[in-house]
């Protein structure tokens, strides 16, 4: 599970553009990964088992990983260590996931939309994974998904263990209620140091997109003038 950015908070970035700012932000679950855990819930209520959220992150994710157990996992894990990339994020997740049967990421996070962590995280385990699922039904240690592929989806079936990510269409997310919240303040959320793992990768800048252009409008009489400006925007 990984925590991005509330969609309304206001991105800044400090030390001449080299790092983000998290001061003042408020961090969520990420989107996906709410609807993986909704979905491994799910999966475990039909099939018998139990759930356990792992992140890797500072303390300051706490916040986010109680309600993950307010929706309905029975404990937490989470690495204590900042997530430096997506195979930095597998390469401390492995050590923990090869004791599961299956294990459920997003397809990306919405702050960095990398989409890498699942199949990294299934090479590190050596593990089949099945990236942005649609449906999952696991039965007899099989999982049969549906995932998206180019012009359409896919129906597969794979042997467990596996590693899966969650796309929009799998599931409804859910909604924590007052007893829950209440019960995740007593689940157990362990800390544990992180793997010894390189990164491959670095942040040379920061940058925010290009602000939105103001509307041209045109005169409902002259049709000829907005033909032409769809084709000088190359829009047509």
């Amino acid at each position: 599970m990984s925590v991005v950015p509330d969609t309304t908070t206001k991105i800044t970035f400090t030390d001449n553009d080299t790092k983000f700012n998290s001061q003042g932000v408020t961090f969520i679950i990420n989107p996906y990964d709410e609807l993986a855990l909704t979905k491994g819930l799910e999966i475990a209520e039909a099939n018998g088992g139990a759930v356990t959220v792992c992140h890797v992150g500072p303390a300051a994710s706490d916040a986010a990983i109680r309600k993950a157990l307010s929706i309905g996992a029975e404990e937490a894990i989470r690495v204590d260590v900042e997530p430096i990339d997506s195979q930095f994020v597998a390469a401390q997740i492995a050590p923990i996931a090869k004791d599961y049967d299956l294990v459920l990421t997003g397809r990306e996070s919405i702050d960095y939309n990398g989409g890498a962590v699942c199949g990294l995280l299934g090479a590190e385990l050596n593990w089949p994974s099945i990236n942005v699922v649609t449906e999952i039904t696991v039965a007899d240690g099989k999982a049969t998904v549906e995932h998206d592929i180019d012009g359409g989806r896919e129906v597969l079936e794979v042997s467990l263990p596996c590693v899966l990510s969650a796309q929009k269409d799998l599931c409804e997310p859910r909604i924590p209620n007052m007893k829950s919240i209440m019960q995740a303040r007593m689940k157990p959320l362990n800390v544990v140091p992180a793997t010894a793992a390189s990164s491959e990768s670095a942040y040379n800048s920061y940058s925010l997109p290009p602000a939105k252009q103001g509307v041209k409008l045109v005169d409902a009489d002259n049709p000829a003038a907005l033909i032409e400006l769809l084709r000088s925007e190359k829009i047509i």
